[in-house]
């Protein structure tokens, strides 16, 4: 993890600890720093956990434009932990390594479809303060994809507002897990985007 976190992370233990350890390992290949910091208070570690999981099943949104979607809005926020889980997860996933790896600077790449930079562009407005969202984005958005799946997308946005927004404000910052498969760094957003 890059820099501290502001919450001293603790050893994870117990039986539940090692269950917590034992399904790290096996998503993520090691036992994350957060998941100490997280362990100060377990019921919302595995309450945050459990909601993860839960919007994992979700299927109304396609699964590229879910990955699209929150490392849009995690971008937005500012949450280095959240983009390079989000893409070392889409690595086995199968989903196009190379459109995940632009997903930070979107508006500057040319590999992404209309739908899929509506889509973008819906996750950045959705995690502004407050949400800029706008009647002719979410109506394109429901002639394209269907209600469900933009409500769908609306909460997936919301998910990943507050975990980012946790991270952030806990100072946890990314474990470099896409390095650890070999994954082209993500793209960094451009001084120009960041002020857009």
């Amino acid at each position: 993890m890059s820099g501290h976190t502001r919450i001293r992370p603790i050893p994870v233990t117990g039986a539940y600890g090692a269950l917590v350890k034992i399904v790290s390992r096996r998503m993520v290949g090691k036992v994350p720093e957060s998941m100490g910091v997280l362990w100060n208070h377990r019921a919302i570690m595995r309450d945050s956990m459990a909601i993860g999981q839960k919007v994992e099943h979700w299927k109304e949104l396609d699964p590229a434009l879910a990955v699209y979607a929150a490392m849009a809005s995690a971008a937005t926020i500012g949450c280095s932990f959240c983009l390079d889980f989000n893409y070392f997860m889409s690595h086995g996933r199968g989903l196009d390594e190379a459109k995940v790896r632009e997903v930070p600077c979107w508006r500057e790449s040319t590999l992404f479809t209309p739908l899929e930079r509506r889509v973008m562009q819906y996750a950045e407005d959705a995690s502004q303060t407050p949400p800029a969202v706008t009647d002719e984005l979410s109506d394109a958005l429901v002639a394209d994809l269907g209600p469900a799946a933009v409500v769908e997308l609306a909460a997936r946005v919301a998910f990943m507002n507050m975990t980012a927004r946790m991270n952030l404000a806990l100072g946890i910052h990314s474990e470099q897990f896409a390095d650890a498969c070999g994954l082209a760094p993500l793209a960094q957003r451009s001084a120009v985007a960041e002020r857009a």
